[in-house]
């Protein structure tokens, strides 16, 4: 007897390679389980065959009854109805316990609501996951495995490696805003929230024994921190902490995508090629290689350093000039940003992301990279400032600083990707449509004038008719200006959208540890702790508010250079766009 299954997901088809669109709910025949690469071979109601997603499926029984549907027995309904109220009640639960309180996809609702010092033990010192950042403990797949079966599952064991290669993209498709402004919110608002967004359905990893993330209060409390290979120095400047910038800097060049293929040209894929011009030395990424290196180093940076996500996946669409090329500029920009981090660009995961030499390189720096411990608020013991010991309540006014910035900048962002957004739309749309409108009116003014028979009025039917012509000209400048202007306005603020949305998570880390400090005098009355790991804590805490400092001075340094070219740019195209007509008039 043939073998059925139930489709979980809707998965659209990508035209020509040799996929079957499917829908949720659908039943469909299995006429091949074990293609390969994580791929079925299928049959619809209707006949038509071709490749599904294992994940997208789920096999039925012999009997080919589907146990979701109205034939279940009381009894196992009765049970699955208690199993989904458990589920409902867990997931509250860690809602609850982790405080995250949402607003829509405001990642600052979170952060702005929480109050402190609310942790799981009576004691105050039960293990609570520093953020959603902290929580994407990619040792394990508690953070997912209740998600999208194509959500980022957590590093690949070792009989995985055979399988790197494998076309694993996200069925989330964000079109330029330049073409559907209200799609490219949604997608920019995912870009930007990601984290905060990615917690509705996580577990409390404390309740699960070894699958915990060193927690707060193990680098707050731990009698003596090893100490790492890899040191983060920290030092004073003429703007007070900062990190230590390399002698030599280097950019990475993201060029020449490819369209590959596997599978015996049953799955293609695109490849882009990346040249460090420290090197000039190319290596061939594809998206899920990049997905991976995000994951690394928000994992391993993201308590301490904003790292904004990738442009957004896609299915449907993906192999498309227009897509491809879109997506290229937006992964240029974001490596282009990690090697700009002094941090970052030396790290080891990212050097060796640019500097493989082969694929066994490749796979050892990889299995290193997901074995690291030095990961979470961990990684602050490797950060060593040169700078006198802070007291808390400094640590915590600099806190609030920067998030009352970041939060106020945040709003500036989105008020102008929205008003942004608006004149796009405007300009490419109606606006355009008003001038050509204009211009036909004249034209046919001119035609009716001229045909009056009068012998005096030729040359203002002629300056009439130029007229209405210029200002169909008019038109198609007005609807190609965004292009050359606006487009790197609003790329420049969604990039700074996607880091400002990092930034909750980091305050949420800092003010959780500095609640701890707070709480530790309970805690040497009580002889829990004594005084010297009390101050061994505000020591630690003066640790990460040095980086926090250092970061922001990167921060700042960044945005200062980055807006003072992009609106450079803005305003010097708007000039020229307005000189433009005048030029021709007076040319012609």
């Amino acid at each position: 007897m043939a073998t059925k299954a139930r489709v979980m997901y809707d998965f659209a088809a990508e035209p020509g390679n040799n996929e079957l669109t499917v829908n949720e709910g659908e039943i469909i025949t299995i006429t091949n389980p074990d293609v390969g690469g994580g791929w079925l071979e299928g049959r619809n109601s209707k006949g038509e065959r071709g490749l599904v997603p294992t994940d997208y499926v789920e096999i039925l029984p012999s009997d080919g009854k589907d146990p979701f549907s109205c034939g279940n027995s009381v009894a196992d309904q009765a049970f699955l109805d208690s199993l989904s109220a458990s589920a409902a009640q867990a997931n509250s639960s860690a809602a609850n316990s982790n405080n995250q309180v949402s607003s829509g996809n405001d990642p600052w609702s979170a952060w702005s609501s929480s109050k402190s010092g609310n942790w799981d033990s009576t004691d105050g010192w039960g293990a609570k996951p520093e953020g959603a950042a902290a929580q994407r403990n990619t040792s394990n797949n508690w953070d997912t495995a209740f998600g999208h079966p194509q959500a980022y599952q957590g590093p690949a064991t070792a009989g995985d490696d055979d399988d790197w290669d494998e076309d694993w993209d996200d069925p989330k498709a964000a079109a330029p805003y330049f073409k559907d402004s209200e799609a490219a919110e949604a997608g920019a608002a995912q870009r930007g929230n990601s984290r905060a967004g990615s917690s509705s359905m996580k577990l409390p990893l404390n309740k699960f024994p070894g699958f915990a993330k060193p927690g707060m209060e193990q680098y707050l409390l731990a009698k003596q921190l090893a100490k790492p290979k890899e040191k983060i120095p920290i030092i004073v400047g003429d703007y007070g902490p900062m990190w230590v910038y390399p002698t030599s800097t280097f950019d990475c060049v993201v060029a020449d995508p490819r369209k590959g293929s596997k599978m015996y040209g049953l799955k293609s894929y695109i490849e882009y090629q990346l040249t460090p011009t420290n090197t000039n030395r190319s290596v061939n990424h594809r998206y899920k290689h990049f997905d991976w290196l995000y994951e690394r180093l928000l994992v391993k940076f993201g308590s301490a350093i904003p790292i904004p996500s990738l442009p957004d996946k896609q299915v449907t669409g993906r192999f498309e000039e227009e897509f491809i090329k879109m997506r290229m500029e937006r992964l240029q920009a974001w490596v282009t940003r990690m090697c700009r981090h002094p941090v970052i660009s030396e790290s080891e995961v990212f050097q060796q992301f640019l500097n493989f030499r082969d694929e066994k390189e490749w796979k050892t720096g990889k299995r290193k990279a997901e074995k690291d411990e030095l990961v979470g608020v961990m990684i602050f013991s490797t950060m060593e400032p040169e700078a006198p010991d802070l007291d808390l309540l400094e640590i915590e006014q600099k806190c609030d600083a920067v998030g009352k910035f970041t939060k106020a900048m945040d709003d500036g962002v989105k008020e102008l990707l929205t008003v942004g957004q608006e004149h796009w739309k405007r300009c490419t749309g109606p606006l355009p449509k008003e001038y050509q409108k204009i211009g036909k009116a004249l034209q046919s003014l001119a035609t009716v004038f001229s045909s009056s028979g009068y012998q005096g009025e030729t040359d203002l039917n002629a300056a009439i008719t130029e007229a209405g012509k210029t200002y169909e000209e008019i038109a198609g400048l007005v609807a190609e200006q965004p292009k050359k202007d606006l487009h790197f306005l609003m790329e420049c603020n969604h990039e700074y959208k996607g880091f400002l949305g990092c930034f909750p998570d980091i305050i949420g880390a800092h003010k959780a540890a500095i609640e701890k400090v707070k709480e530790s005098d309970k805690l040497v009355a009580t002889s829990k702790i004594t005084p010297q790991d009390k101050q061994n804590m505000v020591k630690r805490v003066g640790t990460m508010s040095y980086a926090l400092q250092a970061e922001m001075n990167h921060f700042h340094s960044n945005r200062i250079y980055d807006y003072n070219s992009v609106i450079r740019l803005y305003l010097e195209q708007q000039v020229q766009f307005y000189e433009t007509p005048l030029c021709a008039r007076e040319q012609g």
